[in-house]
Parts: C-alpha cells; sequence; structure tokens
C-alpha cells in the first residue's frame, strides 16, 4: 500500500476570523511509489536487457527533481511558517519565492504523452517489464486510490504525514499511469487553492498584497504549463496529417502549424460539376489533396503545394456555384467551393490569417546586408534611387545562392552575377536582362528582373516568368536586430575535434522555438532548420569548453563555437527554446551581439 501526502493545514486560522479557516491540500509527488517503480525498472533493465534503460529514464522524465523541490523546499519553508502562523501569519511571500520553480513542470508535462505511449508499448512488447509493475502493485503493504486524510491540527506531522494502509485489494484502483497523471494537474490546482486562500482573506490581512502576486506568478507558471500542453498537442497533430498524407516526405515540418483543414469542392472548367478536394492550411503553404478510393495508409494524395508567400484569396460572384472563393498562389490558382456561407468566411479568413503573418515576417526578416567583418553595411537603396546611383555590392561568399531565384550556385551550370542596379548576387538566368543606367551614363547594363521590371516598365509574359521563378521554399535569413541569437557554428562529427562544415546558425524572434542554419549570413533560403522545442542541451566533453550538443530521441547534434563566452549563451538561447520560451516583447530575452 503506497504511502502517499495528506493535507497541509491551517489550524492557525481557527485563532483567527474561523471564516478562513480551510485545508491547504501539497501533494506534488508521491515520491516513495515513484522510487520502487524506478529503481526496480532499472534494475531489471540491467539485469535482464529485456528493454533499454533509457526507456524507464524517459517515463520518469524529471520527477525526481519536481519532489528534491518540493521536499527540500517548498514545502519546509512553508511548514516553518505555519509553525510561526501567530506571530508571522502569510504565507504569499513564501510561494512567491519559490513559485518561478513550478515552471519545471512543463518539462514534465511536455513528456507525459510520449512516457505513457512508452509505459503502454512496454507493458505489452515485454513481460519482464510488465512482470514488474505486477509484481510492485500486488506487493502486501502497497496499495493506492485511498483518499488524503487530514490530521488534527495538533498533530506534529500535519504537513507531510505518510499513511501505509495494510489491505492490498486496494492495490489495483490506481495504476502507475495515474499516478504520473498527478503533476499534470498539480500546477492548475496549487492556482485554484491559491484563489480560493486570497479571497478568503479580510482586506485589511498583511498577507494579501504577497499573497495577490504570489497567485499572478502562480497564473504564469501554470501557462508555462499550457504552452508546453499546447505545442504537445500541436507536434501530434502535425504528425497524424503526416500518417494521413502517407509519410511523404518533405511535406510536414515540425516547425509548422496546422491553421486550418477540411473538405472543399473544386470548380472545373472540364467538367459539369464541382470535384471533391481536400485541404491542408498550414502557416506556410497549402496542401491541395485528392481524396483516395482505397484508404490504406494515406487517406489523402498531395496533388499540389501552393506556398502561402505571395498567395491572395479573394470571394467570387458566380450564381452556378454559391460560396466559392479564388485561391491565387505562385503555384497554381484554385476556384474552391465550400459547403456554407460560414464555412467559405471561415477558410477565407483562415488564408487570410496566414497571408498576414507571412508578410509581416518577410517585412521583418529582410536580409541584412553584412560586411566581411559582420558590421551593417548602408541600407540597400531604396527603389526610388535604383540606377542613380552606384550601389554597395554584396560580397560573393556572403551568399551560397542566388537572391532572387534561391537556388544554389555552383562552378558548372550556375555562377554568380551582380545586377549592377541593386547590388544582389544573382544568377545568369535571374540577371538575363538589360536596361539603361544613369549613374552609367545611361548605358546598358546587367539588371536583376526586379530591376529591369521597376526601371523599363516591362512585364514578361506569365507563363516565362513562372517557368523562371520556380518553387521558392521558406525561409530567410534574419539581421542580428530580428534575432535571439545568431552566429557561425560549426558543425562536428560524433568524435570531438573532428572537421565539419561552419553555418551561419539563427533562432529568429518571431519563430524563437525553431533554429535555422544557413549556409551563408546573406543567404534567404536554410540549409536546413531543427525545432528545438524538448530537446536536451548539454556541454559535452570538458576537454573543448566551445562544444556543445542537441540531443532527443536518438537524433544528436554537435556544435562548437568560436569562443567559450559565444558557447555559454547558445547554451541559454537553446535550452530556453527547448523548454518553450518565447520572448514576450521587441527586447526580450535577446541574446545577440
Amino acid at each position: 500500500m503506497g504511502p502517499f501526502l495528506t493535507f497541509i493545514s491551517l489550524p492557525a486560522f481557527g485563532q483567527v476570523p474561523a471564516s478562513l479557516g480551510f485545508s491547504l491540500p501539497i501533494c506534488p509527488v508521491t515520491h516513495q511509489w515513484l522510487q520502487v517503480f524506478f529503481q526496480e525498472l532499472l534494475k531489471e533493465a540491467r539485469s535482464s536487457k529485456a528493454f533499454p534503460e533509457d526507456v524507464v529514464r524517459l517515463i520518469f522524465s524529471n520527477i525526481s527533481s519536481i519532489y528534491q523541490f518540493h521536499a527540500q523546499f517548498f514545502l519546509p519553508e512553508l511548514q516553518q511558517r505555519l509553525d510561526d502562523w501567530t506571530t508571522t501569519p502569510r504565507i504569499g511571500d513564501v510561494i512567491q519565492k519559490l513559485a518561478p520553480f513550478l515552471k519545471m513542470y512543463s518539462e514534465y508535462v511536455k513528456n507525459f504523452e510520449r512516457a505513457i505511449e512508452l509505459l503502454a508499448t512496454w507493458t505489452d512488447k515485454s513481460l519482464p517489464f510488465q512482470e514488474v509493475l505486477t509484481r510492485i502493485q500486488v506487493r502486501s503493504g502497497w496499495g493506492w486510490g485511498q483518499p488524503d486524510l487530514p490530521l488534527p491540527s495538533s498533530h506534529p506531522h500535519t504537513l507531510l504525514s505518510l499513511s501505509l494502509p495494510k489491505n492490498s485489494e486496494a492495490s489495483g484502483s490506481l495504476t502507475l499511469q495515474h499516478h504520473m497523471l498527478e503533476p499534470v494537474q498539480r500546477i492548475p490546482r496549487y492556482e485554484l487553492l491559491l484563489k480560493e486562500y486570497v479571497q478568503k482573506l479580510p482586506a485589511q490581512a498583511p498577507d494579501l498584497a504577497d499573497a495577490q502576486k504570489a497567485l499572478d506568478m502562480i497564473f504564469s507558471a501554470a501557462q508555462h504549463s499550457n504552452t508546453a500542453i499546447t505545442e504537445m498537442e500541436r507536434l501530434q497533430e502535425l504528425w497524424e496529417v503526416y500518417q494521413r498524407l502517407g509519410l511523404e516526405d518533405d511535406i510536414v515540418d515540425p516547425s509548422n502549424t496546422l491553421l486550418r483543414e477540411g473538405p472543399v469542392l473544386k470548380i472545373s472548367f472540364r467538367r459539369s460539376g464541382p470535384m471533391e478536394r481536400y485541404l491542408f492550411l498550414f502557416n506556410n503553404m497549402l496542401l491541395y489533396c485528392v481524396p483516395r478510393v482505397i484508404q490504406v495508409g494515406a487517406h489523402f494524395q498531395v496533388r499540389t503545394r501552393i506556398d502561402v508567400a505571395g498567395m491572395k484569396v479573394r470571394e467570387l460572384t458566380d450564381a452556378e456555384f454559391p460560396h466559392s472563393f479564388l485561391v491565387s498562389g505562385k503555384q497554381r490558382t484554385l476556384e474552391l467551393q465550400a459547403r456554407s456561407q460560414e464555412e467559405m468566411i471561415a477558410w477565407m479568413q483562415a488564408f487570410q490569417a496566414a497571408i498576414d503573418q507571412i508578410e509581416k515576417r518577410n517585412e521583418t526578416f529582410k536580409a541584412a546586408v553584412q560586411s566581411p567583418e559582420g558590421d551593417p553595411q548602408e541600407q540597400e537603396l531604396q527603389s526610388e534611387e535604383l540606377g542613380l546611383r552606384a550601389p554597395q555590392w554584396v560580397r560573393d561568399k556572403m551568399v551560397t545562392m542566388c537572391m532572387r531565384c534561391r537556388e544554389p550556385f555552383n562552378a558548372l551550370k550556375r555562377r554568380r552575377h551582380h545586377c549592377r542596379a541593386c547590388g544582389y548576387v544573382v544568377c545568369a538566368r535571374c540577371s538575363d536582362y538589360r536596361a539603361e543606367l544613369k549613374y552609367d551614363s545611361n548605358r546598358p547594363n546587367r539588371v536583376c528582373l526586379d530591376c529591369y521590371t521597376f526601371l523599363t516598365g516591362n512585364v514578361l509574359p506569365e507563363d516565362k516568368e513562372d517557368k523562371r521563378r520556380g518553387i521558392l521554399e521558406k525561409g530567410s535569413v534574419a539581421g542580428s536586430e530580428q534575432s535571439l541569437m545568431c552566429s557561425f557554428l560549426q558543425l562536428v562529427g560524433d568524435k570531438w575535434g573532428k572537421s565539419g562544415p561552419r553555418g551561419w546558425c539563427v533562432i529568429p524572434r518571431d519563430d524563437p522555438l525553431v533554429l535555422y542554419v544557413y549556409a551563408a549570413p546573406q543567404d534567404m533560403r536554410a540549409h536546413t532548420s531543427i525545432p528545438l522545442l524538448g530537446y536536451q542541451v548539454t556541454t559535452g566533453s570538458q576537454a573543448d569548453p566551445r562544444v556543445f550538443q542537441l540531443q532527443q530521441s536518438g537524433q544528436l547534434y554537435t556544435f562548437k563555437a568560436e569562443t567559450k563566452e559565444l558557447r555559454g549563451r547558445w547554451v541559454k538561447a537553446m535550452e530556453r527554446a527547448a523548454s518553450g520560451w518565447s520572448p514576450r516583447g521587441p527586447n526580450d530575452g535577446d541574446l545577440s551581439d
């Protein structure tokens, strides 16, 4: 029968107005059953090798740290204050001091669903694993399911009393899963409890101000926990979409957000009636899908992927097809019909929200031209100045891809050229135009298409322009003003000191949970991106103080900073991202130089 924590009573309230009397339940972690399950599962894993030791550690996450915090700090200080209640009738200052540490529950919450899945999987998969759980649960002297029992106020162990029921019949009434759920529910319970405490305090109570501030801090911790739950649900939702699409590559990225999904009708000019289609709208792309007739594995087949960047949406006025709207993107234009006016409005609002978000990001993340020393150069020429004065050229080594079409450069097929109007580094195809430039005595010069269109007023036919542009991938390099952290990092191999590629790494301010890696600081498309949420950040070997690692579920990334101080700032930035932290203001959390 497992020990359980009972109530912290406030008996001193009986000595002040009786209307304030209530019990304060504090049972953060029943550490005894935790230790038994953890130690015996770990012992079985080491002896029988029937299941990995890491599985046991992943299931219990950081619950031991949570217990240590409560056992060594929170509960002793609260107990001391209750013992001194007649002289110091307040607890708000104690809770206020320790409330920030309650955010450690977020890590447990983020891992909870994965832990439950692992527990279920290995219970079914491994007989030794199952036997350990059963053996503990039926062991004489252990059991769960009994209520928390308040002790008399005179009892010396009112704060933390252990009850050990002797009957083992109740041992199966609550499973390990039920006990693992307790920490997930803990912070919301603290919040409700403190609300009740504040409500029962008199207006002149000395603890009122501190208790109210403590309540605000508990609310912040609850929000932090809720954010972790939201992120966990978002990633689970993306994985489900990934499965419904047949695990197609490069379709669902963990940094994406699903905004809306649902069936629509496609208006066709070749057929008399509309055709059934299905849409997945993400923050950066629209997946236009066809339902599969035989839904074995994948439920949908992706017909077209349309970038949100450059997309437009508007309502159509067609009497034959009511509730219809048009989605026009770089890759394709679609005429779609919703099932009702309300559904059409909901779709259009979702599209417009995605478009507004991507436009705002593009405005914020314009590439900052940097000198070889890393100092910002002068602002790029305003459109009104194009051709009037010579531009400052972007250095060749600052980019690895065309700054217009984002196609990578190579020595054989795609060489670097400079637009003489704006100074961008572009490929031959994007600079196959000539325009007269006033700063060069009106002589024709090589320019990019954007400058050619502005300077001459000529517009290419749509078919040629679409062929030239191709499909642009998401991403843009951020200047130091628009990022939480950015610098060069070397990506190294499994062994310390092994030479690897050097990349320009950025954690954007408006996407603070993702690390973007660029081949060069001025590139306008990321080489790769790493969602940081849930990763463990370690400082690696002591042999090189500049090295640190990201690790999660078998994934391992090793980085080497240029200095130890720079490594420290990167470790801090990645730890915050891994915990789900987001900046609240324009200067909040900036670690960049």
